[in-house]
């Protein structure tokens, strides 16, 4: 039986150790620790994995270009592979990415995150390094091994989603999530810059791939040695840091959690979670990869030809993301807003602005494309906003179960990553048509909304009921389950009440 206390009750608790948040100034409070200390080295390594993992994941969409066309560097084989062909071979990534997601969170939850971002960044490295094999002997081959990679990547952010809710307290939730999580737009940029150059050298474009392996490789010995799965298991840790951490509410270091799924599917804030994510990747995706075509073949103008206007979104999506969550960290430590407010107010800038300016991009003359291009950038940058609100919302919910959380909503969402794009392609028969282009924008404008509106009306930002369910008796195999008393201790508080109950 569960053992509920009442708002009032637990604002009179100012000492329990999983109520306490640190202050602004660090004073009067637990202390923090090294101002560098082990869980920024963690987090650093997570940074580090998504920059490798985003880059390994974007090197074929470059490397393909030079492996089908080789004029630029005449002294390596060039593949005649169709435009179908080379649909599938991009494709095919995902298909095993999808599939790895709800698997990834269990296990990473059960046997913590450090041995599968170990492993998959090893075989998605060394899977790197073999893709000129694999093309040489070829097309199905190839997108065979981009399956397996898909597959191996699945595991990422699950595992990143459980690495952070073990090694970083609420109060610095945004700033250090958001860092981590920018690193899919460093790798991106950079892997963009720099594959081009590199295709053109004399390692031509097998060098794009024994490269970007190659760090992937180095990462991996480098976490092998530093990464850990949470501060107990990291022998180094200072005593200060290692308790402010594990002073965090509703964390536990029990692998052996039975999964809540009945009490997670009847969850209105997950659901709200969910819808989010999934509005975020159809409108995101729908920018990413329909954009460009849109303003080649209707503005007359192709911004994919110009290196420095393909980065500018990416750049200002990773600068914009970090004063977002500094901003978001801030205001909630100062108790101008709750956690779950705050996560809304976020969420609505990063989803509805984009919607908006989608709507505007529609009615861009081809006499303008530099606005067409103000407009694209200003759109993607933007929806970096929601980073501090639907992206770490599954740690807001239940820090035991960030990892399955994020499996199974980054399952859903990356469906529709992919019926987006699809979406476009279906309506826009005639490319030129602005008036069909205005259909797909319209469309992903409404899937914006009502996703973040879905968020807003059911969304929280407080710890959930099930995030301690547990069963009654180890020893015992009847499915009762038990509701630990303490989960229910930050359902109503933000982090503006636990400073005041200090």
């Amino acid at each position: 039986m569960s053992n509920v206390s009442s708002d009032d009750d637990q604002r009179n608790q100012p000492n329990l150790p999983n109520q306490r948040f640190e202050a602004e100034d660090g004073s009067n409070g637990i202390s923090k620790g090294p101002k560098f200390g082990i869980r920024h080295l963690q987090v650093f390594l997570l940074f580090s994995c998504l920059f490798i993992a985003y880059a390994l994941r974007v090197n074929l969409s470059i490397g393909i270009v030079a492996m089908t066309d080789n004029s630029t560097n005449p002294d390596f084989v060039q593949y005649d592979w169709s435009e179908s062909k080379r649909g599938l071979i991009l494709s095919s990534f995902f298909w095993g990415y999808v599939i790895s997601q709800v698997p990834a969170g269990l296990l990473a939850q059960r046997y913590g995150p450090k041995i599968f971002l170990l492993s998959t960044a090893l075989i998605c490295s060394l899977l790197t390094i073999l893709t000129p094999v694999a093309a040489s002997l070829g097309w199905k081959v190839l997108c065979a091994l981009r399956v397996l990679q898909g597959l191996s990547q699945g595991f990422v952010f699950p595992s990143v989603h459980t690495s952070l809710a073990k090694w970083v307290h609420p109060s610095e939730r945004g700033l250090l999530g958001t860092f981590t999580y920018s690193g899919t737009q460093i790798g991106t940029v950079l892997m963009l810059a720099v594959s081009g150059v590199i295709a053109a050298s004399s390692l031509g474009w097998p060098g794009i791939f024994y490269i970007s392996g190659a760090l992937g490789v180095v990462w991996s010995i480098a976490f092998y040695i530093f990464g850990s799965n949470s501060p107990s298991d990291y022998a180094s840790i200072t005593k200060d840091e290692r308790e402010y951490i594990e002073s965090m509410p509703g964390s536990s270091n029990d692998r052996k959690k039975v999964i809540p799924w009945r009490e997670i599917f009847k969850s209105k804030p997950f659901w709200a979670l969910l819808i989010s994510h999934c509005a975020q990747n159809w409108g995101f995706w729908t920018l990413l990869t329909q954009i460009p075509s849109y303003m080649k073949h209707t503005l007359n103008f192709d911004i994919k030809s110009n290196a420095l206007l393909s980065a500018l979104p990416y750049l200002f999506m990773w600068i914009l993301s970090l004063a977002c969550s500094e901003i978001s960290d801030y205001i909630m430590r100062r108790g101008y807003v709750s956690v779950g407010v705050g996560r809304k107010i976020f969420n609505s800038i990063g989803l509805w602005t984009p919607a908006v300016l989608l709507i505007a991009l529609g009615y861009v003359s081809k006499e303008n494309p530099s606005l067409a291009v103000v407009l694209l950038t200003t759109a993607i940058a933007v929806n970096s906003a929601s980073f501090v609100g639907y992206l770490i919302n599954h740690m807001d919910l239940s820090p035991n179960f960030a990892g399955t959380l994020m499996g199974l909503t980054n399952a859903a969402a990356n469906v529709f990553s992919i019926l987006g794009p699809m979406f476009v392609g279906f309506v826009v028969t005639d490319a030129k048509d602005p008036m069909l282009w205005r259909i797909c924008f319209f469309v992903a404008a409404g899937v914006f909304f009502f996703g973040n509106l879905i968020f807003i009306i059911f969304g929280k930002g407080s710890i959930q009921p099930w995030n301690n369910i547990h069963k009654a008796n180890a020893s015992d195999n009847s499915d009762k389950c038990q509701m630990s008393s303490s989960t229910n201790t930050v359902d109503t508080m933000d982090i503006a009440d636990f400073e005041k109950s200090r």
